[in-house]
């Protein structure tokens, strides 16, 4: 695959829209990094900061931006009057091209059939399939049974990736290729309450990034970080030890290491993470 020489231009440009400007918005060497399982999505990890971003990364923040400015009235014109979902998926349509860069004919296909069900988009790229998305009506709130849905349209024709919304919320997810499989939430933002956020987080979907795979590295970093990664970190062999010799450090105690795993799993670590 092949790309055009990517020109860089500073961060300097000043696009102003509803509180977002493109100085706000990190560029790809800051990686978001988010927990499904806390309340307030977790603190963002942080790659150093380039002084400079390529000219195509700014332009497709912007126009993130520009997008997510100008269909904020229409979405919510539609949550007000509970709109169908034909309706949000006309709106999504338009959300795609113009604010993620994808060409309606030659990227997105419609009411792609699944084993005899129909994924409202599959998005290709290089002709490719490469993501499925499941349009909700806008006063929908998206949910596991809604997540099954374009689970199994992925799993059935082998793609990595599963996309959910209802206009306002938008739910990226790395499908596995094992079995069984493993599900891992890499994006989760809503346009009208975090727009910020959103023109951050959405830029991954765009398909200029898309085409590069930053999405993945986005997935990766979060994986990383996920509560069962940190837990096989916490009972890994090394740090079992170096707990040890902490305990014996400070009190003297020689705690046996089968006997520290056993009180970090019953007393220290949550449940549904052990």
């Amino acid at each position: 695959m092949t790309f055009e020489a990517e020109e860089s231009v500073t961060l300097e440009t000043n696009v102003t829209g509803d509180n977002i400007r493109v100085e706000d918005v990190p560029p790809t060497g800051v990686v978001v990094v988010e927990h499904a399982d806390s309340a307030a999505l977790g603190e963002a990890a942080k790659k150093k900061v380039p002084k400079e971003a390529p000219k195509w990364e700014l332009e497709a923040r912007e126009r993130v931006i520009g997008a997510i400015k100008k269909y904020s009235k229409p979405l919510s014109d539609l949550i007000k009057r509970d709109a169908n979902e034909g309706d949000t998926r006309l709106l999504i349509t338009d959300f795609l091209c113009d604010g993620l860069g994808y060409d309606k004919y030659s990227d997105l296909t419609t009411e792609y059939r699944v084993k005899g069900e129909f994924a409202d988009f599959g998005i290709r790229l290089d002709k490719q399939l490469a993501a499925f998305i499941e349009v909700k009506r806008a006063t929908t709130r998206l949910n596991v049974k809604h997540l099954r849905q374009v689970e199994m349209y992925a799993v059935n024709e082998g793609v990595a990736w599963a996309i959910l919304t209802n206009g306002s919320d938008w739910q990226v997810y790395h499908i596995g290729a094992g079995m069984p499989v493993e599900i891992d939430l890499a994006l989760d933002v809503n346009i009208l309450a975090n727009p910020k956020g959103a023109a951050q987080q959405l830029f991954y979907l765009t398909r200029d990034a898309f085409r590069r795979n930053l999405i993945d590295e986005l997935w990766k970093a979060r994986r990383a970080t996920a509560p069962k990664a940190l837990v096989q970190a916490l009972l890994s062999e090394n740090v079992i030890d170096s707990v040890r010799k902490e305990i014996k450090k400070r009190s003297g105690q020689n705690v046996d290491p089968k006997e520290i795993a056993r009180l970090l799993r019953e007393t220290v670590i949550r449940g549904d993470c052990a």
